[in-house]
């Protein structure tokens, strides 16, 4: 059977640009490295080379940290944009630097206080690149006065609450899968969202009822494809999907490549970071807000048990495996797709165009992706967790619809000049 491409994706995930919310080139690039790409490089090692903690709980911290960030960089340059929670008083005098130690340090510490050694390290090696004086210290103060607000502002926000995902052998409800068997991150579903009021404003319909064709469809594209002895997919298909699986998400390098191809200023790059990790988060908990509202089965389970899912354009392989490791919560929707969705939109908004060129390397796929635009990078995504066999293609359709709606809203209302 033939697998089934999307032609018209790209055209339907080519949202609409806008120049509103672009880059002034009023702030001339800074001499030396660029302190929000060092922190967001320091935030990396702490979050997940240190913590490990999973892709959504990472875009939390990211968010936690980059949003602080944010704000004491926009509050020494006078507040230029909308802050996100805080403008503590400030001179532009200040150095922006110190204030970017001070609140992504600050907001680390109150994350990871066991690696307090790590990062008051990498704090006292930024300061030290800090001429001594009343603007180091002013700057110091900013930053602290942000991170303060942003750690505030999560308590009691249903971060790493005992939540289980609700287990059930009925068709098409999510269980444990192979082979791990494991379930994890539920509490997630119930995070309280950055600047969403409600995280289930993005109610999708759900997924294709089990009888339908519709279903049929997709379970027969993922058998097909997403199989871990397929010999339809090709190999730079395999290695797409193994590539976008990478719980090193590679999006964290090429938002830092993009700040440094396009030469941004300390506050544009403090600005695109909490722009997009904030957004990212907000689309991630709308998306877990699926995934617990519909409960949906992964591929690996319908495809095993298809012979009882009452559709008789499906047959069942008890034996069949997908390519990749499935992650241990429901199917609909996907999370990665939510995610990316979000990132490409504001990547669009933030530069006002789509044709920037990107690429990362992983680690788990040996390869660098290189990429011609932020769309043409999502509709990759879309497929490549088809071809990994760990989502259905309406997860990852209506993931994409979540994350852009996100999007939209959020950056309708944050991060916006204030002139």
């Amino acid at each position: 059977m033939a697998y089934r491409r999307l032609p018209a994706l790209t055209a339907t995930m080519t949202l609409a640009l806008t120049t509103a919310l672009a880059p002034s080139p009023a702030q001339a690039t800074p001499p030396g490295p660029n302190a929000v790409v060092v922190w967001n490089l320091n935030a990396q090692n702490e979050i997940y080379e240190v913590a490990r903690q999973s892709p959504a709980t990472a875009a939390r911290s990211f968010a936690m940290v980059q949003g602080a960030v944010y704000d004491a960089v926009n509050a020494v340059a006078g507040v230029p944009y909308q802050p996100y929670l805080t403008a503590p008083k400030a001179r532009r005098a200040y150095s922006a630097d110190a204030a970017v130690a001070a609140a992504a340090s600050e907001v680390l510490l109150s994350l990871f206080p066991e690696q307090a050694a790590t990062v008051r390290a990498q704090y006292d090696a930024a300061l030290a690149a800090i001429p001594d004086g009343w603007a180091e210290r002013g700057g110091v103060a900013v930053g602290r006065q942000a991170a303060a607000a942003m750690i505030a502002a999560r308590v009691g926000d249903g971060a790493f609450g005992s939540a289980t995902w609700n287990v059930s052998t009925a068709p098409g409800q999510w269980r444990p899968t192979p082979p791990t068997y494991a379930q994890d991150g539920a509490w997630f579903a119930d995070l309280r969202p950055f600047v969403l009021p409600d995280a289930a404003m993005f109610r999708t319909s759900g997924p294709p009822a089990l009888t339908s064709a519709a279903y049929a469809r997709d379970l027969n594209e993922v058998k097909v494809i997403g199989g871990v002895t397929s010999t339809v997919r090709t190999t730079d298909e395999t290695q797409a999907a193994i590539w976008w699986h990478d719980r090193r998400l590679t999006e964290w390098a090429m938002k830092r490549q993009l700040a440094e191809s396009r030469h941004l200023s300390t506050l544009q790059t403090a600005r695109m970071f909490a722009m997009v990790d904030i957004t990212n988060v907000d689309a991630l908990i709308a998306c877990y807000s699926e995934k617990k509202y519909w409960n949906f089965w992964r591929p690996v389970t319908a495809v095993q048990e298809a012979d009882g899912d009452g559709n008789p354009a499906t047959a069942g392989d008890p034996s069949w495996m997908p390519l990749l490791v499935t992650p241990p919560f429901p199917d609909y929707t996907s999370g990665h797709t939510c995610s990316f969705s979000a990132i490409a939109l504001t990547w669009q908004r933030f530069f006002g165009r789509d044709d920037l060129p990107m690429s990362a390397y992983s680690a788990d796929s040996g390869t660098t992706r290189a990429f011609s635009s932020f769309s043409s990078a999502l509709a990759e995504v879309v497929e490549a967790r088809i071809w990994g066999g760990v989502h259905f293609r309406t997860a990852d359709v209506q993931g994409v619809r979540i994350g852009a709606g996100t999007a939209r809203y959020v950056l309708a209302r944050e991060f916006r000049p204030r002139h």
